[in-house]
């Protein structure tokens, strides 16, 4: 399949940039496990805080239909063209729209629901921008947070009111030394 042949290679190409200069993606392993979970999901429509060069998004709408939309805020302005490029090379077919912005601005302005929201920023904002965006979850959204191993003590406040404000199903995936916490709104 052409698509995914494109999306593959753009992968690939990612992965080793990244690796040449130290770039934080969440790389073959974590991205395995959430490639899975969209792939059970299947959503219409998500949320990704934190573009950073597109790696994520490529790897969430590569098996995704015509009809999702994925909206991604990056908040470094060169950052996110590369992701562009990249998005653009990998041609997946879900509607990519990538956002420069803060998140905590971008956010609020943001309408519509979300059926996912994969939070990979700056770790002490996770709960802040989840809050942010509670109000455009439905009961069954999932909510899936980056390092949630490596970086636990970074996101405990994030991590605490997910799995106990009784708003959320909330578990971690151990992935080697780090993981994915998935939560699902309640």
């Amino acid at each position: 399949m052409l698509m995914s042949g494109r999306a593959e290679e753009a992968l690939r190409e990612i992965e080793e940039a990244a690796r040449k200069k130290y770039l934080p993606i969440i790389g073959p392993l974590r991205g395995k496990a959430l490639a899975k979970i969209i792939a059970q999901l299947k959503p219409k429509r998500f949320l990704e805080v934190g573009t950073l060069i597109g790696y994520s998004a490529i790897l969430m709408g590569k098996n995704l239909e015509c009809d999702a939309e994925i909206i991604t805020i990056e908040i470094d302005k060169k950052e996110a063209e590369i992701a562009r490029k990249n998005i653009e090379k990998a041609e997946i077919k879900p509607k990519i729209q990538v956002i420069v912005g803060d998140a905590s601005d971008v956010i609020p302005k943001l309408h519509g629901k979300f059926d996912l929201i994969f939070l990979d920023g700056h770790k002490g904002d996770y709960l802040k921008h989840l809050k942010m965006a509670e109000e455009k979850l439905h009961k069954g959204s999932v909510v899936v947070a980056d390092n949630a191993g490596a970086y636990a003590y970074s996101m405990r406040d994030y991590l605490d009111y997910v799995r106990n404000s009784g708003q959320y199903k909330s578990r971690v995936i151990r992935l080697g030394e780090d993981g994915l916490e998935v939560s699902i709104k309640l």
